[in-house]
């Protein structure tokens, strides 16, 4: 991400609605993240994850680590097909140029999602080194000055260069035309899949190498891969995962993962759970012995600071060292901002001439005279003549959906059911949520607030407090509602349910979940993406929000056991909107809750467009595929009382019933076959006094 605005207007975070630019200026850098309570968490989970972290110091150790990096880098990406499909390449158009041609070519990287690329072709005979150029952030892609710059100088220099578009960037984005940004609700759609983008690019820029590779123009044992920003960080993965590329040139984005947490990044650079296997010096040691030169800026964001970058290239040289190749990694450092400018270029030259060719000794090589395209002229697809049936990030993202949950066969039976409930609520807990931490103290406290009313402070797990707001019933013993609105337990207790609740009797418990409400981090929103950071940063160790949100529900409930201020043998919990995924996790993986209640809750995960009012935070890797959808999670809680009120798709529109009803089919089917199906209730309106009524 860049510093500032001044040098690439048409950068990551510019391209996100002008209406949100001071929190997209915050999360780049010219507007401090206030550190609260949960930033300091994920910080220093960050480091607890890392603090047992040794440097292997042989190569047979390091073999042995780098295996486990590789399987953990597989993990996070959902891995790779294991049968490519045909590439099927297509040559749309030339244009032919003094000592080079340029062609606009698509290839195919799974079945029925193309990838728009430019071949920069040298006239010069034989086989040439071949090049990967990866664009990053650019508003232009593949077409950007800025990206265009350096295939035009190595393809000058002899080098075979294919620049592609990244998934949901370019020339493949949602719409038709350039200067769409991939990240934020776009990208969350893949998230449930358990496919990351980050993972998704990785494995095209392979099929990028397959494509090299096959053209008689190209050395196929000569092939490298460079960009900067987002495009950094693929060729860092894809140079450290594919090891056919012998030259590696990663600008502005080589850090370290714990400086990701406190910054605003793109979701492609996200790898889900990559702080519980390795840091980013690990990442970079997977190049040794190839060609890596990690180039950094002076005046960058932090995570991609010289300072960062030290970290990792320190520890990874030691890598290098056991194979006797100090030398093939290089740091190289340029007074600048954010950006791929010219001496950043010219060192690349050298460093792929170096590692590619043979020829000199690394040592920078001057730009020839570039001959910048007017960008329109090199689109696969120039204005609106992509076909109306391109497969973009959001249809992919449901495709795959579609596809998992249909591999999911219903129970047939109560046994079936009951092993295969068992399978899920494990995998739900473990896999998807990222585990509950051990037991410890809540070294809670209460204190007087009005009335009746008591606060409740509690510790969660170590370094969070939450205060549960605790307002009794009127009678001995009544039931406990748990009321949860992810705008925080303010908004809940001002709300028409809480005064239907204090209506009934009930003893009514409100609080801001972690990250939210008066907890929540200051310029967290993106886009439309309102916990856009807070969500990554849960991400990065593994630990999603929504798994974060549960876990705070059930410490919640031991902390309600222990106050002699409410004890009661029936618990509802009821969430408000995107709180009511929180609520039905809750109910799936604590049996101690007796009622379940999501009110105007998104409906169901599978979006064929980017997500609109909701949150990253709900979007847990995996839970599609190792899961379900939200029907799935809520037919966990069966035979015990589960309510559906009306719910939202992902775009935000509400459903109609009919759509509704069709969407919780799997549930209703698991309580009939428990016996239970008067303990389900999905209505259309969300009427207070038939949501009681279903609660009583």
């Amino acid at each position: 991400m860049p510093h500032n605005l001044k040098d690439l207007a048409g950068f990551l975070f510019v391209l996100v609605l002008a209406a949100t630019l001071p929190s997209a200026r915050a999360a780049m850098g010219d507007e401090k993240i206030e550190v609260k309570g949960y930033l300091e968490f994920v910080r220093n989970e960050g480091i607890r994850l890392r603090a047992a972290e040794i440097i292997p110091e042989t190569r047979e150790a390091w073999l042995e680590r780098k295996e486990s990096v590789r399987e953990g880098l597989e993990r996070s990406w959902g891995g790779f097909p294991s049968d490519p499909c045909p590439l099927t390449p297509r040559i749309l158009g030339t244009l032919n140029r003094t000592g080079y041609r340029v062609e606009k070519i698509v290839f195919q990287m799974r079945p029925g999602v193309w990838m728009t690329s430019n071949a920069y072709v040298p006239d010069s005979p034989g086989r040439h080194p071949g090049v990967v150029a990866v664009h990053g952030h650019w508003r232009g892609a593949k077409q950007d000055p800025v990206v265009q710059a350096r295939c035009i100088g190595l393809v000058k220099l002899g080098f075979f260069v294919l620049a592609v578009d990244a998934f949901g960037s370019g020339e493949r984005g949602v719409g038709k035309a350039l200067g769409e940004y991939h990240g934020e609700m776009t990208a969350a759609t893949l998230l449930p899949t358990g496919l990351p983008l980050s993972g998704l690019q990785v494995y095209e820029n392979k099929r990028a190498v397959d494509y090299l590779v096959s053209r008689a123009e190209v050395d196929p044992e000569a092939i490298g891969i460079t960009g900067a920003s987002g495009g950094g960080n693929q060729s860092m993965y894809a140079g450290a995962y594919d090891e056919r590329i012998k030259a590696i040139v990663p600008v502005c984005s080589v850090g370290t993962y714990q400086d990701y947490l406190g910054a605003g990044c793109c979701l492609c650079e996200l790898v889900p759970g990559a702080l519980r296997y390795t840091e980013e010096w690990g990442v970079l040691g997977l190049a040794a012995p190839r060609g890596l030169m990690v180039v950094n800026a002076t005046h960058d964001a932090v995570q991609f600071s010289v300072m960062a970058a030290e970290k990792s290239v320190a520890k990874s040289r030691r890598i290098y060292e056991l194979f006797g190749e100090p030398g093939h990694l290089k740091h190289a450092v340029f007074e600048s901002s954010h950006d791929y400018n010219v001496a950043m270029r010219e060192a690349m030259y050298g460093w792929m001439s170096l590692h590619l060719k043979k020829v000199g000794q690394g040592e920078p090589i001057r730009e020839p005279v570039l001959d910048i395209e007017d960008p329109e002229t090199l689109r696969c697809y120039p204005g609106e003549t992509r076909p109306n049936d391109f497969m973009t990030i959001p249809r992919f993202a449901a495709n795959e959906a579609r596809r998992l949950l249909k591999a999911q066969r219903a129970p047939g039976s109560i046994e079936e059911w009951k092993g295969d409930r068992a399978r899920r609520v494990e995998a739900l807990a473990e896999r998807v949520l990222g585990g509950f931490p051990k037991t410890t103290t809540l070294g809670w406290r209460e204190e007087k607030k009005e009335g009746p009313t008591r606060l409740i402070h509690f510790a969660p797990e170590p370094g969070l407090e939450l205060t549960a707001y605790v307002e009794p019933g009127t009678d001995k013993g009544s039931s406990v509602a748990i009321l949860l609105d992810l705008e925080g337990g303010e908004k809940a207790r001002g709300s028409l349910m809480a005064g239907a609740i204090r209506g009934e009797g009930w003893s009514l418990v409100t609080l801001d979940l972690r990250a939210t409400g008066r907890l929540a981090v200051t310029a967290d929103k993106i886009g439309q993406a309102l916990d856009h950071n807070s969500a990554e940063w849960g991400m990065w160790i593994g630990r999603p929000l929504l798994g974060q949100w549960t876990n705070d529900v059930r410490r919640l409930l031991d902390v309600l056991e222990l106050s002699e201020r409410v004890r009661s043998s029936e618990i509802k919990v009821i969430g408000i909107g995107g709180a009511g995924v929180v609520a039905l996790c809750a109910g799936a993986v604590d049996s101690r809750i007796s009622k379940v209640a999501a009110l105007e809750s998104l409906a169901s995960f599978v979006a064929d467009t980017p997500y609109v009012d909701q949150r990253v935070g709900l979007m847990a890797p995996g839970m599609l595929r190792d899961v379900g959808d939200v029907a799935q999670i809520a037919a966990l809680i069966a035979p015990r009382k589960v309510i559906i009120v009306g719910g939202r798709s992902g775009d935000g529109k509400t459903l109609e019933f009919t759509g509704l009803k069709a969407i919780f089919q799997p549930t209703s089917r698991v309580f009939q076959l428990t016996k239970a199906e008067g303990m389900l209730s999905i209505l259309e309106t969300a009427k207070v006094d038939e949501i009681i009524a279903n609660l009583r």
